[in-house]
C-alpha cells in the first residue's frame, strides 16, 4: 500500500523522468535563456512577440521541473509486480461494474505509460484505487465515488503492465 503523496514509479519510467528533468534544467534552460537575451537585444519589451514567448516558455519549462522534481522526490521505485492476480500499482485492472459493464485500467502513475498506450490511468489513492488496491480476481469491493454515489465493481483480471 502506498502513502497519499508516493508516486509508483518503475525504474524505467523514473529514468526517463530523471533524463527529462536533466535535459530540462542543463541544455533546455539555456535555450531559453538565450532566446530571452536576443529578443531582449530586439529592442521595445513591451511590444517584443519574441521576448513575451520565450518568457511564457520559461514559465511552462520551470513549472514541469518543479513538478518532475515533487513527483521524483515522492517516488516510490518498484519492480514490475508478480502475475498473480493480486491488484497493485503497476498492474492493468478490469474491474465489471455490473451487467457486463467493464473498464480496463492502469493502476498507478500515467509517467509509467510508454508513448502511444492509451490506457486510462486510476492513482492507488483514489477512491476506486484504493478500495480494490490488495484485493484478487473475483473479488468484489464498494467504495464512496467522488460525487458521494456508493458504487461496487468486482475485478475480472489483474495483470502486470508490460510496456
Amino acid at each position: 500500500m502506498t502513502d497519499q503523496g508516493t508516486v509508483w514509479l518503475t525504474q524505467e519510467a523514473y529514468d526517463k523522468l530523471q533524463a527529462e528533468l536533466d535535459d530540462l534544467k542543463g541544455p533546455k534552460r539555456q535555450e531559453i535563456i538565450e532566446k530571452i537575451a536576443a529578443a531582449r537585444d530586439e529592442g521595445d519589451l513591451k511590444e517584443n512577440s519574441g521576448y513575451h514567448a520565450a518568457k511564457d516558455d520559461q514559465g511552462k519549462q520551470e513549472a514541469r521541473i518543479r513538478q518532475l522534481e515533487d513527483m521524483l522526490r515522492k517516488a516510490e521505485v518498484g519492480e514490475t509486480p508478480p502475475n498473480d492476480g493480486v491488484v497493485e500499482p503497476g498492474m492493468v485492472v478490469t474491474v465489471d461494474f455490473g451487467g457486463g459493464d467493464t473498464e480496463k485500467f492502469l493502476l498507478g502513475a500515467r509517467e509509467n505509460l510508454t508513448e502511444g498506450d492509451d490506457l486510462d490511468v486510476y492513482s492507488p489513492q483514489s477512491a476506486m484505487g484504493a478500495a480494490i488496491n490488495g484485493k484478487s480476481k473475483g473479488d468484489s469491493v464498494s467504495y464512496t465515488a467522488p460525487n458521494g454515489k456508493e458504487l461496487s465493481v468486482t475485478i475480472v483480471d489483474a495483470e502486470p503492465y508490460r510496456a
